[in-house]
């Protein structure tokens, strides 16, 4: 195995060029950016898949006040010189992102926005002191800078600095601004939507309205907010999403690429399993590899050659998304979520306009948050399975990849576990205790019936379930734990009134192998009489116990209870 200097977590296109980090080589994007004209070029991916790195580089490339000359030496752009002359450090660049806009209020999202724009100022302070610029001008900058402006100063903010590098230079500013959307989003988890976008929508939106000082400007982020909202008033504006063949391999990883990288660190048998996780997003008509997955796993394989692949989106994206379109009193979806967690796929209408304060009102808006922000990917007419044909004004959607179904599986797994602490769990603790075996095959089918399946109804998902319906409720709950001489599936204590439950789960998988129901059961209760599971509850001082089997197939179980708890105290 080789060491490749791999750039982890960075998104800085100097520092990965000057660290000598392993770098894929996306300069192509800039001619082709430029091989077409534009105030304004929206360009929308899911998150992790290089948008900052590729702004930065774009930054570093055009921008007037830098020698980048050494930074794109053997990359593909530096080829053609003729071009390089023309727009290399040609230009002045304002590049800012709004990534760093959050906050549980809008009042602690606006001082972050402040604190971007003061940063900006800082990293152009030269305006203060240029000859070329008014007064009135610089002391707009200089309250931006300390963070003394009104709302009016920071909402016309872009528009002030525009103006500035345009005086101070004589040139027209590129401006590029990365993840615009980001605060949007994050106001509307948080509900302060309206205000955000208030101060958004002028604080963007009147830049490229006829804008004098622009040279163009590129902008990213997930979601085209819809462009009565934001991007009214750009004259010459252009959007390019998943869907679009222009710039399909620009951001994220083709699998030559993904390829030549394991080459380098001589893990080339990684590749089937690269693919079945992190591979499977459709953009344009390619098909492209999560970058920061292919990063990070690459990563751990060089310290750990065993390493099995992680599912590195849990703490990079929005995955609450998902619990918000499941949880969603008016819509249903449970049907069509069983058949992307089985690996079909579902025909939905999708719209790439969105506002945030919307995403979430309609079935068709829920399924195309999720297709824009790469949870869901685009099936092309050739790959739809046998005897679905395509449809007019629907898209064929599937999970893309083993990462985001282990995603879809454990907010499933949450959901259901919230579901459950939230109902009234009175009669059915009281069917365990009674020993009422009848009521909880009825119970728990009718509960089945009501939730998500996911990774096709193994063992683990019932057991899952069953452990689910104690927690919160006041009882020690044990998962595999010591038991006699094996592991009892569940264990269930009262310490108060000295009982306790032990249930054995078990999967009688297809009708066509053979096992039944009562057959599964019959062999939990066998597992517990012969592993002698009750053995350490009675030592520990237990009075009752009650041993159960627990049979589970599809949305079906069956639950039958041993003769082989103590009667003498009843429960």
């Amino acid at each position: 195995m080789a060491r490749v200097n791999l750039p982890y977590g960075i998104d800085n296109f100097e520092k990965v060029r000057e660290s000598d980090c392993y770098y894929i080589d996306k300069t192509g994007f800039i001619k082709e950016l430029l091989s077409e004209t534009f105030d304004v070029n929206l360009i929308t991916r899911p998150r992790r898949f290089g948008k900052t790195l590729t702004m930065s580089m774009l930054a570093e490339f055009f921008d007037i006040g830098k020698d980048s000359r050494k930074l794109f030496e053997g990359l593909e752009i530096a080829k053609d010189t003729e071009f390089c002359s023309e727009w290399m450090n040609q230009w002045p660049v304002l590049f800012l992102t709004l990534k760093d806009v959050d906050g549980d209020s809008f009042e602690d999202a606006y001082g972050m926005l402040e604190q971007t724009v003061s940063k900006l100022c800082i990293e152009h302070d030269y305006l203060a002191d240029s000859k070329e610029i008014v007064q009135a001008d610089k002391e707009t900058f200089l309250r931006l800078e300390f963070k003394k402006g009104s709302r009016t100063d920071v909402r016309s903010a872009l528009d002030t600095l525009l103006r500035m590098m345009k005086a101070h230079y004589g040139k027209k500013v590129i401006l590029l601004v990365d993840e615009y959307d980001v605060p949007l989003a994050k106001a509307s988890d948080n509900g302060y939507y309206k205000e955000m976008l208030n101060i958004i929508k002028m604080f963007l939106g009147m830049v490229w309205k006829s804008n004098p000082n622009l040279k163009f400007a590129v902008v990213t982020g997930c979601l085209r907010i819809a462009e009565e909202s934001i991007f009214t008033g750009a004259n010459n504006f252009i959007s390019n999403s998943i869907s679009n063949k222009k710039y399909q391999d620009c951001f994220g990883f083709s699998e030559a690429e993904v390829t030549t990288l394991l080459d380098a660190a001589e893990l080339q048998d990684s590749l089937p399993e690269m693919k079945k996780w992190y591979d499977g997003y459709l953009f344009g008509c390619k098909e492209i590899y999560c970058p920061w997955d292919v990063i990070n796993h690459v990563r751990a394989l060089m310290t750990d050659g065993t390493a099995k692949p992680g599912n590195y989106w849990i703490d990079t994206s929005h995955n609450n998304i998902i619990l918000r379109f499941i949880d969603h009193p008016q819509i249903n979806v449970n049907d069509k979520f069983e058949i992307l967690l089985a690996g079909g796929v579902i025909q939905e209408s999708v719209r790439e306009d969105l506002t945030y304060d919307i995403a979430h009102s309609t079935e068709d808006n829920l399924w195309s948050i999720l297709y824009l922000t790469g949870y869901l990917t685009q099936v092309p007419p050739e790959k739809l399975p046998e005897g679905m044909h395509p449809k007019d004004g629907k898209v064929a959607l599937r999970i893309p990849n083993e990462e985001v179904k282990s995603v879809f599986g454990s907010t499933v797994k949450k959901w259901f576990e919230e579901k459950i602490a939230a109902q009234n769990r009175t009669a059915l603790f009281e069917a365990w205790w009674d020993g009422d075996a009848e009521k909880l095959t009825q119970e728990i089918t009718d509960i089945l019936f009501d939730t998500i399946s996911y990774f096709d109804y193994k063992e683990d998902y019932y057991h899952a379930m069953v452990t689910g319906m104690f927690l919160g409720a006041g009882y020690a709950v044990k998962s595999n734990s010591e038991a006699g001489t094996g592991r009892a599936d569940v264990i269930i204590k009262e310490q108060r009134r000295r009982r306790a439950l032990v249930i054995e789960v078990k999967w009688s998988g297809k009708k066509e192998n053979g096992n039944s129901l009562e057959k599964e059961c019959m062999d939990a209760l066998q597992q517990i009489e012969k592993e002698q599971y009750k053995k350490n509850l009675e030592l520990e001082g237990y009075k009752t116990v009650l041993c159960y089997g627990a049979a589970f197939r599809g949305k079906t179980c069956l639950i039958k209870l041993a003769e082989c708890y103590n009667e003498t105290d009843p429960v």
